[in-house]
């Protein structure tokens, strides 16, 4: 798609029209999660479970990590921490923690690491890690018949034709292989792990470690010039690629992940196969397989965003939107260690916010969460996923230690609470900013700075607003109608400017610049919601720490103040009531009316504060 006409996009806020959702097939829906690979083998894991009361758990491995180590000496440690040694007791223990979690009506997701492989081919002590596995272990009764003998076939491989090797965990001193999603002989090992899990009691996988290397086996060979010649003629591959002979042709890389400035088309295929081949082999493996034997199983991704890292980062950048997340449920996203510390003084919060809101549009309002390597901020890596359309909290809630657990307990209890608010919740928006997709595509990642330049200011001055890419255009043309304005990614600073000046929208400016503002109208009902999060805080005396626990948090509150909420066309308000996980009783509050809005004062609040307000069509 063409870079959007500003011209054409940019319109006068006009007082959007209250936007129906459109009727969704059945699919899950869930707003409470918890993750762990650590702590979870006492009887206290329940209780907290219990305590909490989340939609669903990942809890559990089913894949690589299972069945390459938990049958060796570090099964107690890094990375999945078994509680117990052997393949077939620690099976049986998981299946009997299963039951136990659904006895509490949790759904269980087992970790299924799909080709990150620990071990040694050979040694004094002969294979080790999972090379130990496919040799000696493997239960033809439990598994199946092995794809193959030899388990070098499954691997990835340099263009030498050397397995593809790092040493980065160090686990048992054992080497780290990979194998190849292109593989129909791995992805027969995939499905035979995946039978076992179900088996087991899981409702459904989250497959991490989903990456692709710079492999030349066999089947990325192949698959790639398929690749090519199904999108491109003989004549276009010579002129785009200088590719005189594709069947002869040898290929000094097939790439994945690189860095943006060292991109070309030819890379840039590349990636794209790597992104679409490994979302076949999800697809093949989960979708199709796993969902022929359990329907309804729970299929989801653990990908990488961080701070809109792409061409280097994010394992679907490249992916056409009409597959980004297709028959997915859920999906984890990785923020990395950028938003796990403030600087209030620059105007840093810490926050995903934005991130939240390009997956949210992304994935036609699915759940989803991410994981921030946060384990201070409990309360805002709560509050700014149920805010905007996610699952709170991913892998980081300490359920140990008595502070943190408190927290959780009690914001999750608020969710539960007020569940009609969260589950199955659209955004409310007055502006809709375009994530530059078909530019990443093109390899233009500075139109991704742009957009995040923009919609940091659109955050800091409290505009209602979505997030959808802009190679979605029939998705844009059924929505436009419902927002004032559409901005592309590059808007002129001066430009905004000159709208943001324009009356129509609502007014949030008396509220500190530390707070961020969602809107939602509920699955049922007619209401709209306000979700404020705030993120001042006492800051660590180290500049950008994380901090060392929930004690470092250090939330200042937000005091009395006013906000203008703009009404949607047609529509007036009846009732506005507020509560916080602090006081969840909801509260009235007393409605001032004004020219096509209402003002409201919004009581002193911690860190998170809902309002909801009810509205009903002027006669």
């Amino acid at each position: 798609m063409a870079r959007l006409s500003l011209a054409l996009l940019v319109v006068l806020f006009a007082g959007p029209a209250l936007a129906q959702a459109p009727a969704a097939p059945s699919r899950v829906e869930f707003t409470r999660l918890v993750a762990h690979w650590d702590q979870y083998g006492d009887d206290d894991y329940l209780e907290f479970l219990r305590d909490a009361r989340p939609d669903v758990a990942q809890f559990g491995m089913y894949g690589a990590h299972f069945f390459g180590l938990v049958h060796t000496p570090q099964y107690k440690g890094y990375p999945a921490h078994f509680p117990v040694q052997g393949i077939a007791e620690c099976g049986a223990w998981f299946e009997n923690r299963n039951a136990q979690i659904h006895k509490l009506g949790v759904k269980v997701v087992g970790h299924m690491n799909v080709k990150f492989l620990v071990g040694d081919l050979d040694g004094p002590e002969g294979p080790r890690g999972f090379f130990k596995f496919y040799r000696d272990l493997w239960d033809e009764k439990e598994l199946g018949k092995k794809p193959v003998d030899d388990p070098l076939d499954f691997l990835e491989v340099d263009r030498d034709g050397k397995p593809i090797t790092n040493q980065n965990y160090s686990i048992g001193k054992m080497k780290e292989y990979w194998a190849c999603l292109n593989n129909p002989n791995w992805r027969a090992v995939l499905k035979a792990w995946t039978k076992r899990g179900i088996d087991k009691g899981v409702d459904g996988f989250i497959a991490n470690y989903f990456y692709r290397h710079d492999c030349h086996c066999k089947h990325c060979q192949a698959g790639f010039r398929k690749y090519l010649v199904d999108r491109h003629t003989a004549d276009q591959l010579k002129e785009k690629f200088a590719i005189e002979d594709l069947a002869n042709h040898r290929f000094s890389e097939i790439v994945s992940w690189h860095k943006p400035e060292e991109s070309t088309p030819l890379r840039r295929e590349m990636l794209a196969f790597s992104q679409w081949s490994n979302k076949q082999a999800f697809d093949e493996v989960f979708v199709e397989y796993g969902r022929s034997i359990k329907p309804g199983l729970i299929a989801a991704q653990w990908n990488h965003l961080g701070d809109f890292n792409q061409i280097s980062g994010d394992e679907r950048c490249l992916l056409p939107a009409k597959v980004w997340g297709q028959g997915e449920d859920y999906l984890w996203y990785s923020a990395g260690a950028s938003g796990n510390y403030t600087d209030l003084a620059e105007g840093w919060m810490g926050e995903i916010t934005l991130q939240a809101r390009y997956v949210r549009g992304a994935f036609d309002d699915k759940p989803f969460t991410f994981g921030k390597y946060e384990q201070t901020r409990i309360r805002a890596a709560i509050a700014e996923l149920a805010a905007n359309g996610g699952a709170p909290m991913g892998f980081y809630t300490r359920f140990k230690d008595p502070a943190s657990r408190e927290v959780i307990v009690r914001y999750y209890n608020f969710m539960e609470k007020h569940d009609g608010v969260f589950r199955g919740n659209r955004p409310h928006a007055e502006a809709l900013l375009l994530y530059p997709r078909s530019q990443v595509h093109a390899g233009h990642v500075a139109d991704v700075e742009a957009f995040k330049k923009l919609g940091r200011r659109l955050l800091d001055e409290h505009v209602l607003f979505d997030v959808l890419g802009d190679d979605m255009p029939g998705e844009l043309t059924r929505r436009q109608a419902s927002y004032g304005v559409i901005f592309p990614a590059v808007t002129p600073a001066e430009q905004v400017t000159k709208i943001l000046a324009r009356p129509g929208r609502s007014d949030f400016s008396k509220l500190p610049r530390t707070v961020r503002v969602s809107a939602s109208r509920p699955a049922q009902g007619s209401e709209i919601d306000l979700h404020l999060v705030n993120y001042n805080r006492q800051e660590p005396e180290k500049k950008h720490s994380p901090g060392g626990g929930i004690q470092d948090e250090k939330p200042i509150a937000v005091e009395e103040t006013e906000v203008q909420f703009h009404l949607p066309a047609g529509v007036t308000a009846v009732r506005a009531y507020t509560m916080t996980p602090e006081d969840p009783e909801a509260a009235p509050l007393e409605i001032a009316p004004a020219e096509g809005a209402v003002k409201l004062k919004i009581p002193k609040f911690l860190v998170y504060r809902v309002v909801r307000i009810e509205t009903q069509k002027r006669p």
